[in-house]
């Protein structure tokens, strides 16, 4: 259908480019507790996680009131004490809860995947605001119930999918919702981090003085300590990440997400070189989803690719080898994105010529500020990347995890989050945590 577009007018036509997939204030029911506040009042925030991506949750919201700093690495804590002297000091967030819940008004969450729905969720059971990063939780259990939470409570709520309030995508979220290039029938999606590859640990290693190991390994089952587990690299081992997809995928399927207003896929099917392996994820891994016609949507094919492995459709078309990004396929064209730029391949006809949209989507205040201004101001749907958008986008990420542990294509039941063809994924979807570590 490309034919009559070369292919140096496709890369001539990047236009600057997102638009909000939000619901309307109307889903979110009337908030379950007040509280007076002056909009322009300060926040007292508790952070959980404060070195390496926490440092950079610290630092966006640093300008409230930072009145708890939790980390169970003392090193990280200590850094940070240092910058806010009059936050007090935990490593285990269950104590914090304990001892301030009067005190704390909204946490961030920045720990490593495993830990983040008994962080956020002991918080929000308190009626506590929550910023968490992605993939929200570990499972799609923790996520359903991460979202029935925030909105039972009315709470503001953000997902760490900070690209979402980059103008790009805003820019191409107008493009595909004003028909730029027609119907959409088929997104790719690709991108090159790759996690995998390790093997099961067995050699012995002293714990650092400095980290309490137990508080590490949280509500997930006691295992000895390792040095590899640290630096990120956590996200190969199925017991504290999910890969590749696990830490990606809620970026760049975000912009489909939004784009389309998709909600939960009909099937999920996972293709690898690797066999499935009870530890550790695959170094590459593609899943292809299917969601089926709604009123909001047509049906939609979406392929996710990591590792680096790419889209066919790059290399069948001469289309730029981009590390990682996005590629809408509509029958009237096709736009491809990244982070930062786009390009548009419109199908014209003789004399024609493509124009943009005026863009009709307001530009984010920042991800960060979005949150702690709903937070003040109690409008839950303000936050662009709130649980009810962000928690189905993150659950159709675990579900790829899933199709490839399962080494199934799996039928997905919504409603009462079940593979209905496959019982053995079951125990993919839902954790029993360590006894002590319940939410």
């Amino acid at each position: 259908m490309f034919n009559r577009v070369k292919r140096r007018d496709f890369l001539k036509a990047a236009a600057f480019s997102a638009a909000a997939a939000g619901v309307s204030a109307s889903a979110f029911p009337a908030p379950a507790f007040a509280r007076e506040r002056d909009v322009n009042s300060k926040l007292n925030i508790a952070c959980i996680g404060v070195g390496n991506q926490g440092i950079f949750s610290v630092q966006n919201v640093k300008q409230e009131n930072i009145v708890a700093l939790c980390d169970v690495e003392r090193k990280f804590l200590e850094d940070r004490k240092k910058e806010f002297p009059n936050a007090e000091p935990y490593q285990d967030f269950r104590k914090m809860y304990e001892e301030m819940a009067d005190k704390i008004d909204a946490v961030t969450v920045a720990t490593p995947d495993h830990t983040h729905a008994v962080a956020a969720l002991t918080g929000m059971k308190l009626g506590k605001h929550c910023y968490c990063e992605k993939p929200l939780a570990h499972t799609v259990s923790q996520i359903q119930q991460m979202m029935e939470i925030a909105k039972e409570k009315n709470l503001v709520t953000q997902m760490g999918t900070q690209i979402h309030a980059e103008p790009n995508y805003h820019r191409v979220v107008e493009l595909i919702q004003s028909g730029a290039v027609g119907k959409i029938s088929d997104v790719h999606v690709w991108c090159s981090a790759s996690y995998g590859g390790r093997e099961t640990l067995t050699d012995k290693h002293d714990i650092p003085a400095a980290l309490d190991w137990d508080l590490w390994v949280g509500p997930a089952q006691m295992r000895p300590y390792h040095p590899q587990y640290f630096s990120g690299a956590w996200r190969c081992w199925w017991a504290f990440g999910s890969g590749a997809i696990g830490d990606m995928a809620c970026h760049y399927m975000d912009l489909p997400y939004w784009a389309l207003g998709l909600r939960d896929p009909f099937t999920i099917e996972a293709f690898c070189e690797e066999k499935p392996n009870s530890e550790v994820a695959p170094k590459r891994l593609e899943v292809r989803y299917t969601f089926q016609e709604t009123d909001k949507h047509p049906a939609v094919n979406l392929s996710w690719h990591d590792g680096g492995l790419k889209p066919p459709i790059i290399k069948e078309r001469n289309l730029p080898q981009w590390g990682s990004g996005v590629i809408f396929v509509g029958d009237k064209g096709m736009i491809m994105t990244d982070y930062w730029k786009h390009i548009v391949c419109p199908v014209l006809g003789a004399g024609e010529s493509f124009t943009p949209p005026k863009p009709f989507l307001p530009d984010s205040i920042g991800h960060h500020k979005e949150w702690l201004k709903a937070c003040k101001e109690g409008r839950p749907q303000d936050c662009l990347c709130h649980f009810d958008y962000s928690g189905s986008l993150a659950k159709a990420v675990q579900l790829g995890a899933a199709a490839f542990r399962t080494g199934t294509k799996l039928e997905w039941d919504a409603v009462h989050l079940k593979a209905v063809n496959c019982p053995a994924a079951d125990p993919y979807l839902s954790e029993e945590p360590r006894k002590g570590w319940e939410y």
